[in-house]
């Protein structure tokens, strides 16, 4: 089963409801799995980045602006990654590293953060550079949840899969793309590569 949930909709009192629905999420969720191709996974944002994102959710839909509190609910899910109750695997496409969300100095301090946390007990996280080959078509970025649930977040919508058959497929293609991933040290200096990048500017 596929549910469309229009963003205009769900973010109608603003961004602060919808992040305290994916604190839930994320608390309910032992062990969860993102694909994240072109920006930080949510959960690893620093404050910056985290502000500049909501920001340009609020000018695009035109929803109220209530950032401050948006930012804070998603500093707040966060706390699973320490609480020592959860672990996730995350692959960040290396495309993620560059794509450019608030200038030179909040692109230093989001890479800053990842080589911080690479190595969390909660985390395994993964950089699937750019030139890997991989064994599945390309596709957007997913989230897969306990409870049989995959999330999409589209340009009008957020997605939920449910099929048996279709959880299935996402599960194979996350192994595809893990499999193509680098990890510890490798991931490291792919993240240090971009630190360096973002220094000179």
């Amino acid at each position: 089963m596929t549910s469309l949930i229009p963003w205009q909709q769900r973010l109608s009192t603003g961004t602060e409801d919808i992040q305290g629905e994916v604190i839930h999420w994320y608390q309910q969720t032992r062990h969860g799995k993102a694909y994240v191709p072109e920006m930080i996974w949510g959960t690893l944002q620093t404050e910056a980045y985290a502000g500049v994102i909501l920001r340009n959710v609020v000018e695009f839909l035109g929803v109220p602006d209530d950032v401050a509190a948006g930012v804070a609910k998603r500093m707040e899910r966060q706390q699973v990654l320490y609480d020592g109750e959860h672990h996730y695997d995350v692959i960040l496409g290396e495309q993620a590293l560059y794509t450019n969300v608030g200038g030179p100095e909040v692109m230093r301090e989001q890479m800053e953060r990842l080589l911080r946390d690479i190595d969390l007990p909660s985390l395994t996280l993964g950089v699937l550079p750019a030139t890997a080959e991989v064994g599945v078509v390309p596709m957007p970025g997913f989230n897969m949840y306990d409870g049989g649930r995959v999330h999409y977040e589209l340009v009008s919508s957020g997605v939920d899969i449910t099929d048996t058959d279709e959880l299935a497929l996402h599960e194979k293609a996350f192994d595809a793309l893990s499999s193509a991933a680098s990890y510890g040290d490798a991931a490291s200096r792919l993240i240090s590569k971009a630190l360096a990048f973002w220094s000179k500017g």
